[in-house]
């Protein structure tokens, strides 16, 4: 019975459009320590949350995708550790949440998945919020970085 929490905990979430990001934060946290055993020692992960951010509001399970995109992204193609790194600061009237993650320009290869994680996303910002703007990726050397803007109620 202890196994179906995490799974309570979702489907209790799927009836609240917004979460805080300190309930965000823990229901991730879920998630990476299911990864960490399935990776090992190979993912590490680094959350930088300050204080005025973990009140701000932004759409339930909406980091786990991107974080399971730089897991897939970071880990899939290397034998080595990686870092994952999550990071929110208050910004303006936004919620701005980066994820990076490492990649190797010289062994990644081609995905041919769906893109679904990261087009999901998307669509759900511009659902939400009838904007194309709150999301973007870039790779910088040898990182990728995604980056959500989620604008805050006044």
């Amino acid at each position: 019975m202890k196994n179906l929490l995490p799974f309570r905990g979702t489907i209790k979430k799927d009836d609240q459009q917004l979460v805080t990001l300190q309930d965000e934060l823990k229901h991730l946290q879920l998630y990476l320590d299911i990864e960490k055993v399935r990776f090992g020692h190979r993912l590490k992960t680094e959350i930088e949350r300050p204080d005025d951010t973990l009140n701000l509001m932004l759409p339930s399970l909406l980091l786990q995708p991107l974080v399971e995109n730089a897991i897939k992204f970071g880990l899939y193609d290397t034998i080595g550790e990686i870092t994952i790194r999550i990071a929110a600061q208050k910004s303006d009237s936004h919620l701005v949440i980066r994820v990076e993650n490492p990649f190797d320009p010289q062994t990644a290869q081609p995905r041919t998945g769906t893109g679904f994680g990261l087009n999901s996303v998307q669509r759900r910002l511009y659902l939400l919020y009838a904007r194309n703007d709150l999301m973007t990726t870039q790779q910088a050397d040898t990182v990728f970085i995604t980056e959500v803007k989620i604008p805050q109620p006044v």
